[in-house]
């Protein structure tokens, strides 16, 4: 074969994509000396889409923006010729509230907003808009203030920033959006078809994985939908029920409404930006994996598209994984011939977490005998 490409997600509170990927390679290239390894970091279009756009040789482009409660953060963007990629995890995410303490009524958007005007303003043609990791549920509102819409109070002022913050929203003002943006193509990476609204809504669904409790969420969602009405008053056309609105806290809906974002699988963009339909032309073996193999994976994360572009070219799959609750029917419904488990090398809990790398190099080592790449690699672990 010409290529392994190892190419995993995340192992959420051990590895990031990228250190994930260096391991399942070193592993290999141990046991197989002089093995081509392809590492090939992905996400689903959450944390981890910049840096997979990075590893795939995009440059980065630092930025200084809002935090998710209005502290600075340094973040980037990643950027090749006219194309950009803005993850909002890195500038709105979970991962940038202060002490990790959730915020579900007073977190925002804004600090995606000065991201992608930073974007708007280098000049780029195409931005591709990963929203997944909100720590917010404020409907793109701030977003769309610091692309310049007015968001205006009863009696004048602007409103506060959040989500609890909408209810108090008397007018949306357009005019003075950022001009680029109407010539500018914004690609939604989007992997749930969730309304703005309702039980299926942004504040129902998505708001207690944010530390809104009941009452929290009943008010988030009427003030949502009050952005909503005076969204569609703005622009003439109600997006709050269109799949993906509710995406991110409701970024969804501000990127369908007033960037005219067309939704894309998160895992099909981040694919698409790294090339990995012509590594596949000259691959012999795909390695995927994440922390959790389950059936979350199965509904559109980055493991489960890995292997369905790999099984449409013809190369076979394996997967490694923290753990895995998926049977093999569902594995190889998956396109996945085989997965290995840290849980099936280390018992203790601690000691997984802790020593992930050096487990997964183990893995790996283990993948390429049972493949055959030792004897292709022309060594021996």
């Amino acid at each position: 074969m010409s290529h392994v490409i190892a190419a995993p997600d995340k192992f959420k509170g051990s590895l990031s994509a990228r250190e994930a990927a260096a391991h399942v390679a070193a592993g290999l290239r141990a046991a197989a000396p002089g093995l081509d390894v392809v590492e090939l970091p992905v996400a689903d279009g959450g944390d981890g889409t910049l840096e997979a756009a990075l590893s795939a040789g995009y440059d980065r482009v630092p930025v200084t923006a809002g935090g998710p409660t209005g502290e600075p953060v340094a973040t980037a963007f990643a950027r090749r010729g006219a194309v950009a990629v803005v993850e909002m995890a890195d500038v709105s995410g979970l991962s940038r509230l202060p002490g990790g303490r959730l915020d579900p009524l007073g977190a925002g958007t804004y600090g995606t907003g000065q991201v992608i005007r930073a974007a708007l303003d280098a000049g780029v043609r195409t931005i591709v808009l990963g929203v997944g990791g909100s720590a917010s549920t404020d409907g793109g509102a701030g977003l769309a203030r610091a692309l310049g819409a007015d968001v205006r109070r009863e009696g004048g002022g602007c409103v506060r920033p959040g989500g609890a913050g909408l209810l108090d929203v008397a007018d949306v003002d357009l005019r003075g959006l950022h001009p680029r943006i109407a010539e500018t193509e914004f690609i939604l990476a989007c992997d749930v078809d969730n309304p703005l609204l309702g039980p299926r809504g942004a504040a129902a669904v998505y708001g207690p994985q944010k530390g809104a409790g009941p009452g929290d969420v009943a008010l988030l969602d009427r003030a949502l939908a009050r952005w909503a009405e005076r969204v569609a008053r703005a622009t003439g056309t109600d997006h709050s029920a269109a799949p993906g609105a509710g995406a991110a806290g409701g970024v969804g809906f501000a990127a369908l409404a007033l960037l005219n974002a067309a939704p894309r699988p998160g895992i099909e963009i981040v694919l698409d930006l790294v090339g990995y339909a012509g590594l596949l032309r000259e691959a012999g073996l795909v390695i995927t994996g994440e922390g959790s193999l389950d059936e979350q994976t199965l509904s559109g994360k980055a493991p489960a598209g890995v292997a369905a572009a790999a099984a449409r070219a013809g190369v076979p799959v394996a997967a490694v994984a923290g753990r895995t609750t998926l049977g093999a029917a569902d594995l190889s419904a998956a396109g996945i011939s085989r997965v290995y488990t840290i849980t099936g090398l280390e018992p203790d809990p601690r000691r997984r977490m802790t020593d992930a790398g050096p487990l997964l190099e183990r893995l790996a080592a283990r993948l390429a005998a049972d493949f055959g790449l030792v004897t292709a690699g022309g060594g021996g672990a």
